[in-house]
């Protein structure tokens, strides 16, 4: 009795998420292509590049500094990014960061030596702070209200989508690469011929960026000023809006950088189960990226922050601490489902906060906040890892988690925090 409504309600949801993706600009639709060829090739990278650098000889103590390195240059590098965004436009930004971090992996096969390997992640850092302060204004200057949420969420969940992919794929890379050069899969041949097959992609990602048509920003919208001046006039509103992001990237810097190396040495499984693993684990994660625009228009954006970002953190408790794989691993796809979904709906809610001269600029303090953590925390979780194990560096990241939220909550939604949502004039 109950099956025809609920058929007729999933069909009538379905209907509305359709109208709404039917709604994406030509830019839209352009940039969405170049997100699902990224991500597949970020999907490999992530998985294989800690391995490479372990297969050369390495320990985790570098890779907790690398990945500091990297981060640390996209914090220094947001706030002048931001401004050179605004100079270049979009296109030409997202152009730039693509092909910067391209070169980077690169140099990191070609010339596998610990300052190439900084120096290649100093470059790294650069594009992705580029990318990161150019990509929110770009889709909210092409996109309409009716559809932003959408087009917030549908790129990331494309994108997590298409590293699913791209994990599934780098878990057989280096096998299928070892068995047509005769070599171990294990060994660094084979990952670099891997990564080597990553830079080529990344580079084959930019062609539909050339394709966007987008207007030359007036001179008044590019004043390096605009951040200073929305800081000026809204300082509470700014502080609110980052400081519960700037605790989870420190918290999310301690354990997700080395999720991979996680799962081989505490539950000793190979390359292809990881790499299938985090394959599922970024399905999962943009089942719930395209999930969450329809729960937001119904919960609200903030309320859907707080609970699934709540309610994932039970999960990661379980992740991290029980003594089996099978529980670990289910745990993982649940904890990012839940923590990751509402990543977009914040971001849309953060630029509708801001006016359109601001938006590149207040795009690069969140993108410094969330570098910071990641900048820091990774070389303190590689130490602890060496000298105590993975326990204390997810005590630290559930602790961070639970802060973040609560947070989130108290500047909000707690009393009615309606002043805070609303939007700047203009924006």
């Amino acid at each position: 009795m109950t099956l025809p409504p609920l058929y007729n309600r999933l069909r009538s949801v379905l209907t509305e998420y359709a109208a709404h993706l039917q709604l994406f600009s030509r830019n839209a639709r352009l940039y969405l292509l170049y997100v699902v060829i990224m991500g597949a090739a970020i999907g490999v990278f992530r998985l294989l590049l800690n391995f490479y650098v372990l297969s050369l000889g390495y320990d985790e103590a570098l890779l907790g500094k690398l990945v500091t390195v990297s981060s640390l240059t996209a914090l220094l590098a947001a706030l002048p990014a931001g401004y050179l965004a605004d100079r270049l436009g979009r296109k030409t930004s997202l152009i730039a960061a693509g092909v910067l971090i391209s070169l980077s992996v690169f140099f990191m096969v070609l010339v596998p030596r610990t300052e190439v390997f900084y120096s290649a992640n100093m470059m790294s850092g650069f594009g992705q702070a580029l990318a990161a302060v150019t990509m929110a204004p770009f889709m909210m200057e092409n996109s309409g209200d009716k559809e932003r949420t959408y087009l917030f969420s549908f790129s990331s969940g494309l994108r997590m989508a298409s590293a699913s992919a791209g994990n599934w794929i780098g878990g057989y890379l280096p096998t299928w690469i070892a068995g047509s050069n005769g070599v171990d899969p294990t060994s660094s041949a084979a990952y670099a011929g891997a990564l080597m097959i990553v830079g080529v992609t990344l580079s084959l990602a930019l062609v539909p960026l050339f394709f966007i048509r987008e207007p030359r920003m007036e001179r008044s919208e590019r004043s390096v000023f605009a951040p200073i001046s929305f800081a000026a006039r809204q300082p509470a509103k700014l502080g609110k809006l980052i400081l519960p992001m700037l605790l989870t990237s420190i918290g999310a810097g301690l354990i997700m950088p080395f999720m991979n190396v996680f799962f081989r040495q505490v539950h000793n499984q190979s390359d292809p189960v990881i790499g299938s693993l985090f394959a599922w684990g970024s399905l999962a994660m943009g089942i719930g990226l395209l999930l969450a625009p329809p729960l937001a228009e119904r919960m609200g954006k903030i309320q859907l922050v707080v609970f699934t970002q709540g309610l994932s953190i039970p999960f990661l408790v379980i992740l991290g601490f029980s003594p089996w794989f099978w529980m670990s691993a289910f745990a993982y796809y649940t904890r990012l489902s839940l923590m990751n979904m509402s990543t977009p709906i914040y971001q849309t809610f953060v630029m509708e906060q801001v006016d359109a001269s601001s938006r590149a600029m207040v795009a690069s303090l969140t993108s410094m906040a969330w570098n910071f953590g990641w900048a820091f925390s990774p070389a303190i979780s590689g130490w602890l890892q060496v000298s105590y194990g993975f326990g204390p560096a997810f005590v630290g990241t559930i602790i961070l988690y639970t802060i973040s939220v609560f947070l989130y909550w108290a500047f909000f939604l707690r009393k009615g925090e309606a002043s805070v949502t609303a939007p700047i004039p203009g924006g």
